[in-house]
């Protein structure tokens, strides 16, 4: 079954962290995970939960700093195969739009 994860990895500072956040999304690489990153996390998917915990370790461990703040949520779905687009798509056919708006 697919596993479903929202990370976010960021070094506790005052400045930009994209840099360091670059360091975490690349270390995914490393492992049979995809992803997807948004500007306030990226969506990793897993077909179980050791490669994804694996995943997201090596991520926490490839941001430098004093201090880093990780953010970890999980959909372990035990019973159903679901994809990450599958909970959009059915999003979307309940609204009958795409699950996107634009600020004017």
């Amino acid at each position: 079954m697919t596993v479903i994860a929202m990370l976010s990895v960021a070094p506790v500072v005052e400045d930009s962290m994209a840099g360091e956040v670059a360091k975490a999304v690349a270390a995914l690489d490393d492992f049979d995970v995809s992803y997807e990153t948004n500007p306030m996390g990226t969506v990793i998917e897993a077909d179980d939960i050791d490669e994804l915990l694996a995943a997201v370790g090596a991520a926490h461990k490839a941001v430098d700093g004093d201090r880093v703040s990780t953010f970890l949520k999980v959909d372990d779905k035990r019973t159903v195969d679901q994809r990450a687009a599958d909970k959009v798509d059915a999003v979307e056919e309940h609204l009958g739009r795409a699950a996107k708006g634009e600020r004017e």
